[in-house]
């Protein structure tokens, strides 16, 4: 009888990839090898395609691009002495796999291929990938280890279930699971559930970082087979977890579950073994378990993600500066507050432009909140160009009378001016707009929609408010002036504007678009949750209208479970009307 499976040291390297970088990316993951084995750890786990950053999209497409992959995993070997390392790669044999390497002794020893290839809401595996054959069992001296990634273990049954028949006390996920207000926590209960059904411990490791409109929020997890979790790491920020589980818990727990017993016979057939590898023994291992990290707060964590997302789509896509048009409302300031954090005030520059309709409530507001972040802040007013518009029109527009034109011209006036100083000093435009205000097409195409990234277009409105009472109570004192939040929402294109005479109130609004936009929901169904006819039917044809807006829009942070753009995919022509 073999005696008793020691406990294991492992570490998670919860890392920040740039997609493409693949010299970059592979210095990272020597780094951390070495880090993993100078703190003691018998093996590290990468996330999923770490080496390339994900998704990589069509530079998977490119052999170069496989070639360099494969042969950096080839060199990355070499820093594996003394430790076992699984890094996240793409494999090109005959096809191409959504792989996790070996590493091991100097050389790759071995290679898991992904089985379930997701093909929904932001994942497009399917163009890019062949699905792998079975699950995968890898022997580290008495310790025997199920190595899965990401979506493996997104649903009951194989590849996991096969692992753990076969003997697997510990299985690996290596992870690039973009992020959605909430989702650690759902992550966390589904982790945990696998565990239980499988009897064995789970080491769940995510990315973490920005990528384009995607955030990776690290908030990796050790479970044991109790589904408890042991060890949490920190959400959007590197990590190096350590961790000791005991692998023989689970062990001992099947012989009082039944449950695993038969389907014991028909396992072994359908894992593939790896190679098995040598185990040096272990002195002086520390207690079971490791760090658990607290969870963020629903507006801290929302909050966080913005803040990531934004520096690393400036760092990552070589920006220096940042610039936004502070108009005193809600939506610049949230903007201005989650630009400060991510970058510094000296990197951050604000621009005041008032119009005649501008209030000098409004305006006070811009500059009080500026000077009070601290950062440069240019007053440029626009009436004089204004009043050259109108001039320059008047003859075309004459028997006319002033509407949505002229207001719109002022927001792209606005816009014009914002690109200048990005033109001419390298700065990348930051837009304001909301998700309640791009769902339905309340911005000017051209104006307050011209930019280079936008922060908040999957925030809605009423999240806003929220996100900035969060920020300003962060600080001793407090940088947000009250009257930004208390102030009746408006864009001051005319006299007296006030956001809801074009729209239903928001907090009408935000629960049609949360039904309409994210869950498809029917015109009968948000009838049915007692919204005003009015209101609904108002928002249903905003929002359809407004496709070809959001088509042309820059891309921004996903906060919510569909955002628009890598998730939700309507057609601009389109003939459907909601019944």
């Amino acid at each position: 009888m073999a005696g008793l499976v020691s406990p294991l040291r492992l570490a998670l390297a919860q890392i920040n990839a740039r997609v493409g970088d693949i010299e970059g990316n592979a210095a990272a993951i020597a780094r951390h090898i070495d880090e993993a084995r100078d703190a003691g750890a018998e093996l590290v786990l990468f996330p999923e395609l770490c080496l390339t950053g994900y998704p990589p999209e069509d530079l998977l497409l490119r052999e170069s691009f496989l070639l360099e992959a494969h042969e950096a995993a080839r060199t990355l070997a070499a820093a594996s002495e003394g430790i076992v390392a699984l890094v996240g790669f793409p494999e090109r044999e005959r096809d191409v796999y959504n792989a996790l390497a070996v590493l091991a002794e100097g050389r790759l020893c071995g290679i898991y291929r992904k089985t379930r290839l997701p093909n929904y809401g932001v994942f497009d595996e399917r163009r890019y990938f062949q699905e792998g054959e079975s699950g995968a069992i890898l022997d580290f001296g008495d310790a025997r280890i199920g190595l899965t990634i990401c979506e493996d273990m997104w649903a009951p049954g194989p590849p996991a279930s096969d692992e753990a028949a076969a003997g697997a006390s510990l299985i690996l996920n290596a992870s690039a699971s973009p992020y959605h207000a909430g989702k650690g926590l759902q992550r966390e209960r589904m982790i945990s559930q696998r565990a239980r059904d499988n009897l064995c411990a789970v080491a769940y490791c995510n990315l973490v970082g920005g990528q384009d409109e995607l955030i990776f929020d690290g908030h990796s997890i050790v479970v044991d087979h109790e589904g408890r979790v042991v060890a949490r790491a920190p959400q959007f920020e590197e990590a190096l977890m350590l961790v000791t589980i005991d692998l023989q818990a689970g062990i001992s727990a099947r012989l009082h579950d039944p449950r695993l017993r038969r389907p014991v016979r028909a396992a072994l057939p359908d894992v593939r073994q790896l190679e098995p590898l040598k185990r040096p023994r272990q002195a002086d291992v520390p207690p079971t378990g490791g760090s658990v990290t607290d969870v963020l707060s629903p507006e801290a964590e929302v909050y966080a993600a913005l803040v990531l997302g934004l520096r690393d789509y400036v760092h990552k896509n070589g920006f220096k500066h940042v610039v936004l048009g502070l108009s005193g409302g809600i939506d610049s300031t949230l903007v201005a507050l989650v630009a400060v954090d991510a970058l510094g005030p000296e990197r951050v520059t604000t621009v005041i432009m008032p119009s005649p309709y501008s209030s000098s409530g409004t305006q006070g507001d811009a500059r009080q909140l500026a000077s009070n972040l601290g950062v440069e802040c240019l007053e440029l007013p626009i009436g004089g160009v204004m009043t050259v518009y109108d001039e320059l029109l008047s003859e075309v527009f004459a028997g006319t009378e002033p509407d949505l034109t002229e207001e719109n011209l002022q927001a792209r006036i606005r816009g014009n001016i914002l690109m200048a100083l990005s033109n001419k000093f390298g700065w990348l435009v930051l837009t304001t707009g909301n998700k309640s205000e791009v769902s339905v097409g309340y911005s000017t195409l051209y104006g307050d929609s011209a930019g280079g990234f936008a922060v908040i277009k999957d925030v809605p409105k009423l999240l806003v408010y929220r996100l900035c009472e969060y920020r300003n109570s962060k600080g001793e004192v407090p940088v947000m002036p009250d009257t930004i939040a208390t102030r009746p929402p408006t864009a001051e294109l005319r006299e007296n504007q006030r956001d809801e005479d074009s729209l239903p109130a928001y907090e009408v609004l935000d629960v049609i678009l949360e039904h309409y936009v994210e869950r498809d929901a029917s015109r009968e169904q948000l009838l049915a949750l007692r919204l005003p006819e009015d209101a609904v039917d108002r928002a249903i044809s905003l929002v359809d209208r407004s496709e070809y807006k959001r088509r042309q829009a820059a891309p921004g942070i996903k906060i919510t479970p569909r955002a628009f753009g890598r998730d939700r995919r309507m057609p601009i022509t389109n003939g459907y009307k909601p019944g």
